[in-house]
């Protein structure tokens, strides 16, 4: 079979899923803001977004579909201007990324697949929302819910070495995380065995707190950890995005991707994975 994927928004994660996919001796196609793509060697790359719809020809031949698209506030854009054009491909696979905030604050609780979406963000309450309007779209869609992702280049490792790195100490949070390479193995996983409607959570085994992880990569590095800071006195100097990722509290079940579809986790904690980032 002559395999062909289309990626809706060739971001951080999207292109390491792309090169997975060409690895394998996959065709692969997608989409830019800018069409164009830096690195993304051997990839047709077009130009889209609500003021750029999409080349009538750009989905000529495509069998497998992802989007890693956010939702803006006028709803989902891949939809919006590509859902009818999609409806008419019939695609064999479809994905989503989305991402593990869909749940919320849950005061550091375990959740998993199931468990109710009580989204307390605004860019989360639209990803609900984008979740629904793909699983309601008569696609085959799979949904993959990510948490806080890390690899080479946006890491620990990057932020200490760049002088960035804080030790903010929040009591009691703790975040779960994902490597991009895990990512990619776990999409690339769900072609191999599609299950239409099916939601998974993809993190690794070791939710920890954020302060931990620095203090990883300074030891990996060889130098000394930034000095610990209370939240009381952290939070006058936090961005407004920074502030919101101290806002869920929870710990993410991923049982689903190794019983459902297979997976071994190449980096089951942040450990092994900071290591990789470093030895790379």
């Amino acid at each position: 079979m002559n395999r062909h994927l289309f990626i809706f928004g060739l971001g951080f994660s999207a292109r390491v899923i792309a090169r997975a996919a060409q690895d394998r001796g996959w065709r692969v196609s997608g989409t830019t803001r800018s069409g164009q793509g830096d690195g993304l060697d051997g990839i047709t790359i077009h130009a889209f977004d609500r003021d750029h719809p999409l080349p009538a020809q750009a989905l000529d031949g495509v069998t497998h579909v992802l989007s890693s698209v956010p939702p803006d506030h006028d709803g989902d854009p891949v939809l919006d201007m590509a859902g009818v054009a999609l409806r008419q491909l019939a695609p064999a696979w479809v994905g989503y990324l989305s991402t593990t905030g869909v749940y919320g604050d849950c005061q550091g609780d375990w959740v998993d697949e199931d468990a109710p979406l009580r989204p307390d963000l605004d860019r989360s309450r639209r990803r609900v929302l984008a979740e629904q309007a793909w699983q309601g779209s008569g696609l085959p869609v799979q949904v993959f819910r990510l948490a806080g992702i890390y690899g080479p280049g946006r890491s620990a490792i990057d932020t200490v070495r760049q002088g960035r790195a804080r030790r903010i100490i929040k009591p009691d949070q703790v975040f779960s995380r994902i490597h991009v390479d895990d990512i990619a193995q776990v999409v690339l996983a769900s072609i191999e065995r599609p299950h239409p409607g099916r939601v998974y959570n993809l993190c690794d085994d070791d939710c920890a707190p954020p302060q931990d992880v620095i203090t990883h990569a300074c030891a990996l590095l060889g130098v000394e950890p930034p000095p610990e800071v209370e939240w009381e006195q952290a939070q006058a100097s936090l961005s407004p995005m920074a502030l919101s990722f101290y806002a869920d509290n929870k710990r993410v079940r991923n049982d689903r991707i190794k019983q459902e579809l297979g997976v071994r986790l190449r980096y089951p904690s942040y450990r092994q994975g900071l290591a990789a980032i470093l030895s790379a």
